[in-house]
Order: structure tokens, then sequence, then C-alpha cells
């Protein structure tokens, strides 16, 4: 009865696990059917398509994959989307281009194809969606056209205006009797009396005009006139003869007056003091106007012209402008603070303005002329040259160099690269900027077309292939005073190779010169074997 338990206890175990293996084999088959019929769908999806550069990464990686299938590389058209190839990249290594479907030599995936026409195939722009550019905030400003009016902040300090100065010397011997002017630096009116002096040697020519003076006759006017002569030659001035004229009297004293108002900068002499002919007395330098120096960096100078107009204020004279203008920019820069002086002349009516006074200028610079503006924001400057995001449609953004010129007030001036209307990205072109190189967009920039080498055509057969470069045997080239040799050539892009290349094929090429590399071949065509070969 025991053993019959037994047997019967085994049958049932048997059966359970019969059902239980009968299930997982039931549940496989549906999990392998629902991931053919996602993959499947996968497939669908990336074969309808719209746009190849909306697909995910797997999509991309069952594209590479069936252009295997397919024998497709870069150049065909895949007939799946209708769109030709342009190259495979690793999307973590957006840099790297490769001409044939693979495993990515980065990362343990396949490559993704990218495709002519498709948004993100642009090689001149960055593709950034409006629900991305929401979330960096992304802002645009219009390149707009006007003129920038901008002033020249400069520091100086005061100094007299030399051409305003007057020096006044001794006519003849004399002696000074009296000074009305004691110390230097007091100010003196225009025709104030500065001093008297006692010539000796103006009494013997006055006495002998008043001697003609009083005789009658033939021949006394010329006499006379004579005498008036040699006075002026004594030195004494038309003043000083026209009394002795009018007063009949002789006039051994004289009045030295100031001929403009001001301070006596100098003072030589004192009472008692003998003058001699040409002997300086004393310095007058007028007060009218005044110099300003100021110091202007260099790489602004060349902003500023003679006649601009300049406002200028001192602690010395709270509360007051004082206007002038730019006299002239001494030709001379500073080594050590790369600075150019700019001589200012500014009216100082009331004499507030001494040398020696700090005073902050304000130069007006000329107007400019009508140029481009963009938002200083939006120009990035990297150093080797000045870079602004412009903003293209359906979310497109194109880095483009331009000349950077003057920046003011949150402006600076284009003079070349951008055009009235575009609109240029103010925040977020760091990131974007960032993107373009690492698509290598920016190494492309404004690329100006080298000149066109010299290209040279012959025949060639093929040694042997590796990679890009090409062994070739080649008849005499005279062109070069080449020999006949074997040498090697860099071959031309994928897309224009003729299929299948061996070694012996016979081919007809185009090169041109490459400095420090390898000819390059610009186009090749394979010839028909010789008959009998």
């Amino acid at each position: 009865m025991n053993k019959k338990a037994s047997i019967v206890a085994l049958a049932a175990v048997t059966a359970l696990v019969a059902v239980g293996a009968g299930a997982w084999w039931v549940g496989m088959q549906q999990g392998m059917g629902h991931t053919m019929s996602a993959n499947e769908a996968q497939v669908s999806s990336t074969d309808a398509s719209a746009d190849p550069s909306l697909w995910t990464i797997p999509q991309g990686e069952e594209a590479t994959r069936r252009h295997i299938r397919e024998s497709l590389k870069a150049g065909d058209v895949d007939p799946a989307t209708g769109r030709q190839i342009l190259n495979y990249h690793d999307p973590m290594v957006p840099g790297k281009n490769f001409e044939a479907p693979a495993k990515s030599p980065f990362m343990d995936m396949m490559l993704v194809p990218r495709y002519a026409g498709s948004d993100a195939a642009d090689a001149s722009s960055v593709t950034v969606s409006p629900r991305i550019q929401q979330n960096l905030g992304l802002r645009t400003a219009p390149v707009i056209e006007g003129s920038l009016v901008s002033e020249v902040t400069a520091v100086g300090n005061v100094a007299w205006n030399e051409r305003e100065r007057v020096e006044l010397s001794s006519r003849a011997m004399g002696y000074v009797e009296k000074l009305h002017v004691k110390a230097a630096l007091d100010r003196v009116a225009a025709g104030a009396a500065l001093a008297e002096l006692y010539v000796p040697d103006w009494v013997a020519a006055q006495e002998e005009y008043l001697a003609l003076a009083r005789l009658s006759g033939e021949g006394t006017d010329a006499l006379q006139d004579a005498a008036r002569q040699r006075m002026r030659q004594a030195g004494m001035s038309p003043a000083h003869i026209q009394r002795v004229v009018s007063s009949g009297v002789v006039q051994p004293r004289f009045t030295l007056t100031a001929p403009i108002a001001g301070i006596v900068s100098e003072l030589m002499v004192r009472e008692g003091a003998t003058a001699m002919p040409g002997m300086a007395l004393m310095r007058l330098q007028g007060t009218r106007t005044v110099w300003a120096e100021g110091a202007v960096p260099e790489s602004q100078a060349a902003l500023l012209q003679p006649g601009a107009r300049v406002r200028t204020t001192s602690p010395g004279a709270p509360g007051q402008t004082f206007e002038g203008q730019v006299q002239t920019l001494l030709p001379e820069v500073d080594a050590v603070t790369r600075t150019i002086r700019a001589r200012v002349e500014l009216a100082n009516p009331q004499g507030r303005l001494v040398p020696g006074m700090l005073v902050s200028m304000r130069l007006d610079r000329p107007q400019a002329a009508t140029t481009l503006l963009v938002p200083s924001d939006a120009v990035i400057h990297t150093g080797r040259r000045s870079v602004v995001m412009v903003a293209e449609d359906g979310g497109r953004f194109r880095p483009v160099e331009v000349t950077a010129g003057l920046e003011v007030g949150g402006q600076t001036e284009i003079s070349a690269g951008l055009q009235m209307g575009q609109r240029v990205v103010l925040s977020g072109q760091f990131l974007i900027d960032s993107e373009a190189s690492l698509r290598g967009l920016e190494a492309r920039l404004n690329q100006e077309p080298s000149p066109t080498a010299q290209r040279y055509t012959t025949d060639a057969v093929i040694d042997a292939l590796s990679g890009d470069t090409v062994t070739l045997t080649h008849p005499p080239i005279p062109a070069l005073k080449w020999p006949q040799m074997q040498m090697d050539f860099k071959l031309p892009p994928r897309a224009q190779q003729p299929r299948d290349l061996e070694a012996g094929d016979r081919l007809q090429i185009e090169f041109e010169m490459q400095e420090g590399e390898v000819p390059r071949i610009t186009s090749l065509q394979r010839v028909a074997p010789e008959p009998g070969k």
C-alpha cells in the first residue's frame, strides 16, 4: 500500500513539472513575439520617419545595421528614406565622421547615419528644438543700423597756455627807479604800470629833436623827421615819442605797462637795478585760457580729432564746468602707461583754473558714420576672432565670424559679417558655440577660398591600397620633370572613387601638389586594360 502511494505521488510531481515547462515555453514564445513586433515597429518607424534627424539612437543603429546588410555607404541613396547618406558618426563623439557603416571605435554601439536634407545634416548650423530653446532661455535681438555717439574720458593737469605768454625786456641802457609789481604771481590788469625806468641815452636824442623843432625855414621838416627816426632807433616807443613832441619837454623817464591782463610769472629785476639793452625784466602770463593735458589710451586716441568739444570739471572748482576743445594730440606715447597726451584749450574767464589742478575731461568723439549695430552680449570674443550666433528658420543657429568695432553703451559696431534684419543670440550662445565647436563648424567659419592649385594628369597603375592612400606607378610627367616611378597619392573621398578598386587596376588620374604632404588626387577613373593583358 505504501509503495502504491509513492508511485502515485511521483506521477503527480512529474505532471506538475511537465505543466510548468509547457507554461515557460509558451511564455518565451509570446515574449519573443512581442520583441519581434517591437523591433519590426521600430524598423517601420525608422523607415517611415520624415526626418532621420529626429530618430532615436536605437533607430539610427538599426539603420546602420541595415546599411551593412544592403552594402550601403556614404554617397549612396538609402532606399528606405530616399535620402543620400552623407556620413556616419558616433552621437557621443560628434566631431568624428566615417564613410562606411560600422561599429563605433569609441563606444560599445553602432555608428548612426547622417543624411542630406535633414536638419541635423546641415554642416554649417546647429539645430535646437523649441523646447530646449525655452529651457535654455534663448533670447535673440535684431541687427540694426545706426551710429554710436561716444565720448572719451581722461584725467589731466592744468598748465599755462604758453601762447599767451609775454616777455618784457629793456630797449636801452637804463636804471629801474620804481617797481609797481613787487613779487612774482601778482595779478595785473591790461595797461597797468609795472615799472619806471630812467634812460640817459634818450636825453640827447630828445634834446636834438626839440632843438630842430624850434627852428623854422626850408629843410627843417626833413631834419625833424631824421631826429624822430633817431629817437626810435634809441628804443623809444611811438607813444613816448609823441609825448616828447606834444609837451616840448625832455622825457628821460619811461613807464613800463602791461600789454595783457594776467599774472607776473617771473620778476627778474628790483628797484635800483641797471637794465642793459635786451635784458629781460619780467614775464607776464595771460589767464584768459589755460591748457589741460589729459592722458588718453592710445587705443582711443584715434577716435579724437583736433577741434573736438571738451567738458571739464575739477575738484578745485566744484559745481563749475569749463568748456573747450582739443587743440592737438601731442606726437609722443608714454612707454609705461601707453597713453597719448591730448592738449585741450579751456576757457578760464574767472581765473579759477591754475597750473597743477587735477581735472576730469570728457572729450566728444566726432559723429561716426552709420553702420550695423548688435548688442555687445551677442559677440563672443575668442581671442583670434569675434563670433556671433545667427538665428535662422527652423530652430537653426549658425556661427558667423564678424569684424567688431567700437563698443559704447552696450552696443557694438559690426563692419563685416552680418546684414541688417538678421537676428543674433543674446543668451545661451556659449552653449550653442560649444556644440558648434564639437561639430567642427568653427573650423569652417568664413573660410577664404584657397588659390587654385595647378593640376596634372597622368596614367597610373595601382600597386597597393592602404586606407585613404594609394601607391601608384606612373610614367614620366614632363610638367614636373618627374621620371617614371612608384609613389603614394592621397585618394579623393569615397563617394568620388570607382567601386572595388584593387591592385593592378589601370587609372587615369588628375592630381595637385600639397605642401608638406603627398599629392592629392582630385579625380580618377578606370581605364580599360590594354589588349592582350
